[in-house]
């Protein structure tokens, strides 16, 4: 659709703040001065890898994806003027331009318009419990805490490293009570069942962790197939037609289509058969893919794809495995996972190096988490990333200090041989539970 316009605000703009809502969890979320150049995405790719491809934002506005909300004189009197989407299977962008000394709301799709008192923080609260109403249950249990391969040893992961650091764990009472296996035991993007020789034996390193009395996770991404994948060369029938997820992995990166009935035969049995392992925790990433525009199988709505993608995997899965978001698009999400990635991935550098704060970093990961704390024990449970403290993070005592301040999920992801004195007081410090309370 078009963008019509929807409602002013009579103000002047030098005085308002402006709260942009991102697409998914990658996307930066802030809070801004009408004289602000909010993040915006440094490539084409990066548009598609942590943006929303399909409205990349004009100069001189502001845009929001389901929500975005105005404090008219800056948060003094603590009104809010807020646009959101009616849900989450509909979610338009939603634009503020500056028009004649006021400011000038627009939107692509239905929005409805919310007045709230009493600051910013308190609106986000309030708006996120109506939306959560009739579709995220009314209350999310605590969850354990984990240990995680990825930022110990990326996608050269081995059993043995999962297995050593099992151990470790138990040995150094850090407190994990799962481990998730991350991106590096598959042999291709989209051959979730077949193995990378380098890495050994998944069922070696899945019955260690049962056998050790801990849950065990997985990473996949299940809508994207990469161009070297077995699926990719056999299936091309299988992937939605115009649909480019990007470029990683050194490859192009296509979509399942999840509405033609062998592909999600095909999804449901991936996660059948790694359930059947003994596997309960599901980290699902690159997820925005199955939200792509495209040609599918059956002629339906991008957001209604990827939320039957979601339903598919849940019955693969089963009712009682936790499904966990990352890369994700957030309103339509609610409902269908337990956890969500809130932010850009952290890393051990401070500062993207790129410079847009969408992409790897620890900057990115702490304003972009914190401006979305309001939505844990609300929508799902917060994910802001795992804890890496081993010397060499820079800043390791704000980032520390940013888990510390969060309800969310708490995930070990160094090498615990790795740690220092520090580190491993800290890490075992903050490996507890998430908290039960919205924030």
């Amino acid at each position: 659709m078009p963008f019509a316009d929807v409602g002013d605000v009579r103000c002047r703009p030098q005085d308002a703040r402006i709260f942009e809502h991102g697409w998914q969890s990658w996307s930066p979320t802030g809070r801004y001065r009408w004289t602000d150049a909010p993040p915006r995405a440094a490539t084409e790719t990066i548009q598609i890898l942590a943006y929303r491809p399909e409205t990349p934002v004009p100069d001189g506005v502001f845009q929001g994806e389901g929500l975005l909300a105005i404090e008219p004189d800056g948060g003094e009197s603590g009104v809010v003027e807020l646009w959101s989407a009616p849900g989450p299977e509909q979610v338009p962008s939603i634009r503020v331009r500056e028009e004649g000394g006021r400011l000038v709301v627009s939107a692509d799709g239905p929005v409805r318009h919310h007045r709230y008192e009493g600051g910013l923080d308190r609106a986000l609260r309030a708006w996120a419990d109506e939306m959560a109403r009739g579709h995220a249950p009314e209350r999310f249990p605590a969850v354990p805490p984990m240990w995680c391969t990825w930022y110990g040893y990326w996608d050269k992961v081995t059993d043995t490293d999962v297995i050593d650091n099992l151990m470790l764990c138990e040995h150094e009472g850090v407190g994990a009570e799962m481990i998730l296996i991350d991106d590096g035991y598959e042999a291709e993007i989209g051959d979730w069942l077949e193995g990378r020789p380098g890495f050994g034996s998944l069922r070696r390193a899945v019955d260690a962790v049962t056998e050790a009395g801990l849950r065990t996770g997985i990473w996949t991404a299940p809508f994207l197939v990469g161009h070297r994948s077995r699926i990719h060369r056999e299936h091309p029938d299988w992937l939605v037609g115009g649909a480019y997820a990007g470029h990683m992995w050194n490859q192009e990166l296509a979509v399942l289509d999840v509405t033609h009935p062998e592909a999600a035969e095909h999804l449901v049995n991936v996660f059948r058969t790694l359930a059947g392992m003994g596997i309960s925790h599901f980290k699902l990433d690159y997820i925005y893919a199955g939200a792509l525009t495209g040609r599918r199988h059956e002629d339906i709505d991008p957001i209604a794809a990827y939320r039957l993608g979601l339903e598919l995997i849940r019955k693969g899965a089963g009712p009682d495995a936790t499904l966990h978001g990352c890369g994700a698009p957030m309103l339509p999400s609610i409902g269908l996972v337990d956890i969500m990635r809130v932010s850009p991935d952290m890393a051990p550098t401070l500062l993207p190096k790129s410079g847009d704060i969408s992409q790897p970093s620890q900057l990115g990961a702490r304003l972009t988490g914190a401006a979305r704390e309001f939505l844990h024990a609300r929508w799902w449970v917060n994910d802001p990333d795992c804890i890496i403290l081993r010397p060499e993070v820079e800043a390791r005592e704000e980032w520390a200090a940013h888990i510390e301040a969060t309800g969310g999920l708490r995930g070990s992801s160094d090498p615990i041989a790795a740690l220092d004195e520090w580190g491993l007081e800290t890490t075992r410090r903050l490996m507890v539970p998430t908290a039960t309370d919205p924030s």
